[in-house]
């Protein structure tokens, strides 16, 4: 209630200099002849003192007594004109004085009752970040998470993957330390909707990589806890993702789920950073880089950032348009030929002076296989593959593409 009160007291002190500055500018004006009147008079008198001092002769005296009353009586009619048209009454004045205290005071009150938070205490950036780090020491685990969490209804399964998935479970049953065997069992039940048997798959799976294991299957594992969890980031998977980003940095899943535990713990602003750089680095067509654009407007609302960049719309993947492969169509197979050798050389040289994406790389190396260019093919592999070493998932692209081209290794 003292707040309540503190508020009202301010609009009604601000309505109250505002009204006192209406009514003061009214009493404080007059009629802009008034001040001519007076002037002229002085003039009048200065006239007869000179006369009687003989300064000026008569007859000057009568023309310039002349003038002046002529003037007098213009600003006269002016002063009375104006006393017409001096604006509102005062009652006017102050009807128009009290809806302005009351939309004022009326308005303050009703838009901190809709936007504000009346009974919370004041809540200092340094406040607010010591409670976003206990929330994040103090949360939930995994167990707990997953208690919580609604049960995720498992898609139906073919009756024949079924007999095959529960074959798997019994070779593995028997072979444990089966590296192979453990990661399609961790696959299989994720695909299965069996999240929790999936992370414990998958996390077998690392126990026996050692120190071997990449930063993908930690992002997998990670990524298998949160889903088990619905979506919740838990300690361990936190633990996980930071294994994984430790050993790759920019891998894109990793950094989508770490955005996800920052945003969820508080921090939207840290979260909002780490996805706008997880999506300039997004290959066209990355489910997480869509997950990103779906959420970001959302996330720079509560991080505070309201003149943000649209990152929501998804970039058009490179390549020929529709325009050019219709032109393509009507082309001879030497004119086609030359096309393609033109859009292949314009890609090249854009590559090796710009840089580009694994998906640009990858279309680059297919090209030249298409072509019958192997050795260049194998140049191009070469410097993708050192453009983007530790990058798992674009090292993939790659040599798929180098299959593609029938330069594989």
């Amino acid at each position: 209630m003292s707040f309540w009160v503190l508020i009202f007291l301010i609009a009604l002190l601000i309505a109250v200099f505002l009204g006192y500055t209406m009514l003061r500018g009214r009493r404080d004006s007059g009629p802009t002849a008034a001040y001519d009147l007076r002037v002229y008079r002085e003039q009048l008198t200065s006239v007869d003192r000179d006369l009687a001092r003989g300064v000026i002769a008569k007859a000057d005296a009568e023309r310039v007594r002349t003038e002046i009353a002529r003037r007098i009586l213009a600003a006269d009619a002016q002063m009375r004109g104006e006393a017409e048209c001096t604006g509102p009454s005062p009652t006017v004045t102050v009807v128009a004085f009290v809806v302005m205290a009351a939309i004022l005071i009326g308005g303050a009150l009703a838009m901190y009752r809709q936007l504000g938070a009346a009974g919370f205490p004041d809540m200092p950036l340094s406040a607010r970040l010591e409670m976003a780090e206990e929330l994040r020491e103090n949360r939930p685990g995994q167990a707990e998470a997953e208690e919580l969490a609604t049960p995720v209804q498992a898609p139906p399964l073919d009756e024949s993957y079924e007999n095959l998935l529960n074959r798997l479970r019994e070779t593995v049953a028997v072979r444990p330390d089966d590296l192979q065997g453990q990661t399609l069992l961790a696959q299989h039940e994720t695909n299965a909707g069996n999240f929790k048997a999936g992370y414990e798959a998958q996390t077998r799976v690392i126990e026996l990589s050692g120190e071997s294991a990449p930063a993908q299957a930690y992002s997998d594992q990670a990524e298998m806890m949160i889903l088990a969890a619905g979506g919740y980031v838990s300690p361990e998977a936190e633990e996980a993702l930071r294994y994984a980003l430790e050993r790759n940095p920019r891998l894109g899943p990793a950094r989508y789920y770490w955005g996800q535990m920052l945003a969820q713990t508080g921090r939207p602003d840290m979260a909002y950073r780490v996805w706008v750089d997880t999506l300039r680095d997004a290959p066209a067509g990355a489910p997480w880089a869509d997950a990103i654009r779906a959420q970001i407007d959302d996330l720079a609302f509560r991080a505070g950032v309201f003149n943000a960049p649209d990152l929501s719309a998804t970039p058009a993947a490179p390549g020929p348009s529709q325009e050019d492969m219709d032109a393509a169509a009507e082309l001879s197979p030497e004119e086609r030929q030359g096309m393609i050798r033109g859009m292949v050389d314009r890609l090249s040289e854009r590559l090796a002076s710009e840089g580009g994406s694994p998906e640009e790389w990858a279309r680059l190396i297919a090209a030249l296989g298409v072509l019958g260019e192997a050795a260049q093919a194998i140049k191009i592999r070469d410097e993708a593959v050192a453009v983007f070493a530790g990058n798992d998932q674009a090292l993939q692209m790659i040599d798929a593409a180098s299959v593609q081209a029938g330069i594989a290794q």
